[in-house]
Parts: structure tokens; sequence; C-alpha cells
């Protein structure tokens, strides 16, 4: 799946891939290790910087999926050497299963034996979105864009922090028990900005924003069950899209999952009509103690 960035933009897809991966690696670096004490050392938490990639283990997270490394290749070439190094420090930490994500683009070519090497295997296709603060914006506030059924979507007052985790973790199947603090303390936290969809008065949605210089990564969008169908997930990307544009940024990134034969990915088409570009897709490569 490819399409082309906005012809008002003169940098390609290609061009605009480390600002995309940094996006997404200091958003989770900071979403992570932004926990509190306590709940890092619950969760096992550690996190380090090796060559340009952000290296974070969670070793005690039951969902397994909180330990990644990512941003790779940024400012210089990924090697043996430092994938090497990643896969040492998930050893050192007893973390029982990581995700490696790098862009097509960085990937050695030498990959396969890099891989086969340090116990590396293919896994799922995550989606790379890129899109232009003001063209989302404005397709976002287009008369003829059709808004939401009986929800209403509004930024999250500290008071709702709590409450607003609590079904961000519902929404994603994740327990509650320490990772309730970690996703809380991000809603009142600088940089991001947590959004909300409300439907008859009950908090039914959500969706946080986290700026990186002019580059604002989207996160954590999802609806309950029970509300969806309604247009609320467009409604808190066009709210964290306005959010985005008040904050001076000019870029928008974004991950979700790729479509596969007979399946549809409802937030992949909800983004391209918002106006985001598919800037390519990314596999995520799933690291395992070997022995």
């Amino acid at each position: 799946m490819t399409a082309s960035l906005p012809p008002s933009s003169a940098e390609t897809s290609e061009a605009k891939a480390p600002f995309a991966e940094t996006s997404e690696a200091e958003a989770l670096f900071r979403f992570e290790t932004g926990a509190p004490e306590a709940v890092r050392s619950a969760l096992g938490v550690s996190a380090a910087r090796i060559g340009d990639a952000v290296v974070l283990s969670m070793r005690n997270d039951p969902t397994r999926f909180w330990s990644k490394a990512l941003g790779f290749g940024r400012t210089a070439p990924v090697t043996s050497e430092v994938i090497a190094e990643v896969c040492a420090f998930y050893r050192a930490e007893g973390t029982p299963q990581a995700v490696l994500q790098l862009a097509p683009s960085v990937i050695p070519e030498d990959w396969s034996d890099i891989c086969a090497r340090e116990g590396i295997t293919g896994g799922s296709t995550w989606v790379k979105l890129v899109g232009d603060v003001d063209e989302v914006v404005a397709r976002a506030d287009a008369r003829d864009r059709k808004r939401a059924d009986g929800l209403r979507v509004a930024a999250v007052e500290p008071s709702d922090a709590r409450r607003w985790a609590a079904v961000m973790l519902k929404a994603f199947g994740m327990p509650e028990e320490h990772f309730l603090e970690m996703v809380a303390a991000s809603a009142t936290a600088r940089d991001w900005a947590p959004h909300a969809a409300w439907l008859d008065g009950e908090l039914v949605g959500t969706g946080t924003l986290y700026r990186s210089g002019d580059t604002a990564q989207m996160f954590s969008g999802a609806v309950l069950p029970h509300a969806r169908n309604r247009g609320g997930q467009t409604e808190l990307l066009a709210a964290r899209a306005r959010a985005a544009a008040a904050l001076g940024c000019r870029l928008i990134v974004a991950e979700t999952g790729a479509e596969t034969d007979g399946t549809h990915n409802s937030s992949l088409h909800n983004m391209l009509r918002l106006g985001f570009t598919v800037a390519y897709e990314r596999r995520n490569w799933l690291w395992q103690p070997q022995g």
C-alpha cells in the first residue's frame, strides 16, 4: 500500500520518515517513563538509547505490548552491532519478548543474517501515516463532512484523568492494575493533549496527542464497543488535529494495522478520509530470548 503525500509539500514520504519515526519513538518513551516510580518498579520498566533508537523494556507486562525498540536509522545506519546491543539490553533486563520496529528504508542488507543470529522473527505489519495539519483540519471542519451521531468530544480535564485512563485500557483490552496510573499520568503531563468522547454523559472514547517539535503524534485512539459506528473515532482525530494546529505543529503522524486480504481497518480509512496519506508499511519484528 502506497500513497503520495499532499502535493503542496515539497518533502517526500521518505524524507518525512525520520520525523515520523522520531515522533512515535519519543511519544512512547515519554508515555512509559513518565509513569510514577512505584508503577515503573512494579512493571519492571527500563529504557535506553542505543544508537539513535529508543529501547523500552517492561519486564512484568502481562500484555507483552510495551517492550519496544523503535526510532532506528534516523541519524546513522542500522548495523548488526546496534541490533546486538539492543538484544543484549533485553536479555540483561530479563524481558520475555520485545518488538523491534524499523522503517523499511533503514533495514540493512544483512537483516536476514542478523535475525537468524539474534532470534528475531517477522510479525504483523503496521501502516505509518503522515498528515499535513492544515489539510487535516480543513477536512475535519468541512461543512459536508458527516458529524458524529450523539457523541461529544472535548479535551480531558485533570479530574477525569483516571476515568479516561480506565476507558482507554478497557477499549484496548488491557488490565487496570499499574497501567491505570501510567496512562493517567500522561493526561496531565507536558506536551500531551488528551481528548475524550462522551455519549449521554458516559466517557466512551479516548485519544491523545504528543507534541515533538512541530510534529504531533496521534496516540491511543479507541472507542468502547457499544459506542462504535457513530463517528467517534473520526471526531477524536479531528479534535486532536485542531489541538495540533493550536500547538503550532505542521505534521501529524499516526499508525494503524495494515489491511490483509479479506480484512477492513476502519481506523485506516477514517484517517485517509481526513487527509492522512500512507508513508510506508512497517513490519513488526519479534525478539524472544533464545535457549
